[in-house]
Formats: C-alpha cells, structure tokens, sequence
C-alpha cells in the first residue's frame, strides 16, 4: 500500500533514474544519494499528533528550513543536468510523475491522493467478483 503514495513513488524514481545515472556514468554518485534518501525520509515520514499547535512565526520557520532543502536539491538537478545532456532527457522524459508532487500545494496533494486511491480502487477487483470467480470454477 505504501508504494501507491505519490511522494514514496516520485523518491522511487528518483532512485532508479540516479542507479540508471551511476550505470551509464560508472560513477557512483554518493552525495546526491544521500540527499535524495533524506529527503525522501523528510517527505515521507508521518509527522507526531502533537497537542501543541504551531504559531504562525514557528509554521514560517519550518517552511524556511523546507524551502532550504528544496533550493538544495535544485542546485543539485541543474547542476546534474549542466554536466550531463542524459541527466536533462531522463528528467525531462519523467517530469510528468515528479513534477505534480514537487510543485503541488497541501491542497493539491490531498486531491491527488485521492484520485490516485480512487484509480486504484478502480482497477481492483470486488471481493464479491473473486468470490464468484472462485465459486463458478
């Protein structure tokens, strides 16, 4: 169920575009590994039901330290895509999947949650339906 969540799905791709990277440049790329799997642990990581709410100057700060990392990692892209034209056509080729989830607002991203769930609820077949599959055999 994990693997349905777009945030988990874009770090996924992520992943296999800098291991398709490393294999064609037989480089490894240790740094941007690294910053990659941290942010996506930041992202993906349930925040604690805390009793105590936010002030608007301590929600500020947290979105300084988050737009921070954000402003990391598009150095790290431009850079990336700078030194190497395959870095550009892989993104350029994937930024239908990562692109919506980095740039999505909180709304947004609630709405696209659901409208994944709902596509995935789509294509899953009824208990009903594999029952009567199992009895008509």
């Amino acid at each position: 169920m994990a693997e349905g969540k777009p945030d988990e799905q874009l770090f996924q791709l992520l992943s296999g575009l800098l291991q398709q990277v490393e294999s064609l440049t037989n480089t490894e790329e240790v740094e941007l590994r690294s910053k990659i799997e941290a942010l996506g642990l930041e992202v993906t990581k349930v925040p604690s039901k805390s009793t105590q709410h936010l002030n608007d100057v301590e929600i500020a700060k947290e979105l300084d330290k988050l737009s921070a990392k954000l402003d990391d990692v598009d150095e790290m892209i431009s850079s990336a895509i700078a030194s190497d034209p395959q870095v550009k056509t892989l993104l350029s080729g994937t930024a239908d999947v990562w692109l919506p989830v980095i740039t999505a607002n909180s709304q947004e991203r609630l709405n696209f949650t659901a409208s994944l769930a709902d596509d995935v609820d789509d294509h899953l077949p009824n208990k009903e339906d594999n029952t009567s599959n199992k009895n008509s055999s």
